[in-house]
């Protein structure tokens, strides 16, 4: 039996994932990474520490397998940008020394805000590109980074350097061929499809040089992978870079000459991993996408991928331009489809860092552990339960807690829809309990607040031109039976589950190993036809039928609006005040 592996590298951990021809997982394992955190808004990493960690996970997820049976190997990883030498070696991004060396921190996370400056200037160009990222550039891209690096690494060092989306950065260890740069996110990069709006190379060098990026432009582009069929190769989801390299088997425990497929951003691997479930659905919310089969299905699936942050992808036959939505974006995982990236900056994280900063952190943790709870988040979301039912709420709504809570949640800044890094939180409604019944209502608020702000980038983007109807969830966060309750809810559509809730992505990313290997003899399978086949339906959430809960929902969605509204004008006034004014 042929057995396909996935590697999913996220901002915590990295997972291996083996599946069978079926798709079932038969051996799941993570190690965690390291993650450098020395100043505010830097984040940074190690491709020596994250390969080191793939190692490990690997090696114990085949021990029931025979390692000859691995046919192919997909990678995901984070929209991170990973710098190395012309030569391969990492080159640090920590300032001041930027170091060359085997362990250097050589990678700046998606998280990473240090490029402020740079984002307001490429955003200043107004540039026609930026449509193509949502109509500005975001700062967790990687142009803004790497525009960062040029205005701070010592000059020959910048000189000698090139730049790889992490995904591919992990093919090039993978495979020993540093010939592919940027390619995995180079929907992201300033790149515009051949024959789009008049692009010839993809790659546009009037923005690059109107940024100030122009050495990125020489010898067609060669440092951030060239042009495709001249000096480089642009390849869709899954599609074979090459094979194992010797070094790499032996590193991984596996035999060499293993296909390798083109690897994809780990959200990307949470739609290969979900949207492809053949699905049972109550007929009311049946729509003709439920019976399609082929791969106009995935028109009205919206993948929401929930980790540390949210990204919400849809696919479209034509493209389709949203504001403060990122893309759309061509020939991605299916050649000649469109693909729109929505997200939220943080809400695993936002979740954890709104109870863990609260004076009833602490009084939280023993209680649960008292319950024998080992999950915070269920100790709590049973606590939300009983008080709904001790203050007698219609129907026991949770809901009805926070009626006069009014939270906003922006603390990371908006990616969507408004995409704005100076947004920040807010709260109406505090008082001065310090109570873990206080808390329970604040992290309430904040499920609440994820759950209305997937609402406002659905409604966004559906009002663009998307026909969304359905969302299909992965990640770790699909455990918590509230927030996909408010999710389905609030945005008054299904919500579908996976049977692998903790492995969709990396489920995903064995499915590009699965891609990769269907090309040994001949044009090779379709993606979406792999999809059908392996993905593995879970359970569904409908919308809640309480029609108290229904409306108080609509009215909290009017006050979110209002919150964001509020703040920016609140912002737009202030500096209109300071105008002039040095600090």
């Amino acid at each position: 039996m042929a057995h396909y592996i996935g590697i999913d590298v996220g901002t915590g951990s990295a997972r291996a994932c083996v599946i069978s021809e079926a798709g079932d997982i038969v051996g799941l394992a993570s190690h965690d990474i390291q993650k450098w955190n020395d100043k505010h808004g830097y984040y940074e990493q190690s491709t020596t520490d994250i390969w080191a960690a793939i190692g490990k996970a690997v090696q114990q997820a085949i021990r029931e397998i025979d390692p000859t049976s691995v046919c192919g190997i997909g990678f995901d990883a984070t929209c991170s940008l990973a710098v190395f030498t012309q030569q391969g070696e990492p080159i640090s991004v920590t300032p001041p020394n930027f170091k060359v060396d085997a362990d250097a921190r050589n990678v700046i996370l998606w998280l990473d805000h240090r490029p402020e400056a740079e984002t307001a200037l490429i955003n200043r160009t107004n540039h026609p590109l930026l449509k193509y990222v949502g109509g500005t550039m975001s700062i967790e891209m990687e142009i803004p980074k790497a525009l960062w690096l040029k205005n701070n690494l010592p000059s020959e060092t910048f000189a000698n350097a090139r730049f790889y989306d992490l995904a591919d950065a992990l093919t090039f260890l993978a495979t020993g061929d540093n010939s592919r740069s940027f390619c995995s996110a180079v929907c992201k990069q300033g790149y515009v499809p051949v024959g789009v709006d008049g692009s010839v190379k993809g790659w546009q060098a009037d923005f690059l040089t109107s940024i100030g990026l122009t050495e990125l432009c020489e010898n067609d582009f060669v440092r951030m992978g060239g042009v495709n069929g001249v000096n480089g190769r642009f390849l869709t989801a899954g599609e074979p870079v090459g094979k194992l390299s010797e070094t790499a088997a032996a590193q991984l425990g596996l035999p060499a000459g293993i296909a390798v497929g083109s690897g994809v951003i780990d959200a990307y691997a949470g739609w290969i991993g979900t949207v492809g479930a053949k699905v049972d659905i109550d007929p009311k919310w049946r729509d003709e996408s439920h019976e399609a089969g082929d791969v106009s299905q995935a028109f009205t699936r919206l993948a929401a991928v929930a980790g540390t942050s949210t990204c919400h992808l849809a696919m479209s036959p034509d493209p389709v331009f949203v504001p403060g939505v990122w893309g759309p974006y061509r020939d991605v995982l299916i050649p000649g489809y469109w693909m729109a990236e929505g997200g939220q900056s943080a809400t695993g994280e936002l979740l954890q860092h709104i109870i863990m900063q609260h004076p009833a952190a602490k009084e939280l943790l023993m209680e649960a552990e008292r319950a024998g709870q080992k999950v915070v988040y269920e100790y709590l979301n049973g606590k939300l339960k009983k008080m709904a039912a001790d203050a007698g709420a219609p129907d026991c709504s949770v809901s009805w807690l926070g009626r006069h809570f009014f939270f906003y949640g922006d603390f990371f800044g908006n990616r969507s829809p408004v995409a704005d890094s100076n947004m920040r939180g807010s709260v109406t409604g505090l008082s001065n309990d310090i109570s873990v019944d206080n808390l329970a209502l604040q992290y309430y608020g904040t499920m609440e607040f994820i759950a209305l702000q997937t609402r406002q980038i659905v409604s966004t983007m559906n009002d663009a031109g998307h026909r969304i109807r359905s969302i299909f969830m992965s990640g770790g966060q699909c455990r918590n039976d509230i927030l996909m309750a408010l999710i389905s809810t609030a945005c008054d559509m299904p919500v579908f589950i996976p049977r692998y809730v903790d492995a969709a992505v990396v489920h995903g990313a064995a499915m590009l190993g699965a891609k990769a290997a269907s090309h040994a003899g001949g044009q090779g399978e379709s993606l979406w036809d792999i999809m059908a086949r392996m993905s593995k339906p879970g359970s569904t959430v409908y919308p809640s039928s309480n029609l108290t809960e229904r409306k108080l929902l609509d009215v909290k969605y009017k006050v979110f609006l209002e919150q964001c509204e509020q703040q920016q004008r609140w912002r737009r006034e202030v500096d209109e005040a300071l105008a002039g004014t040095k600090p």
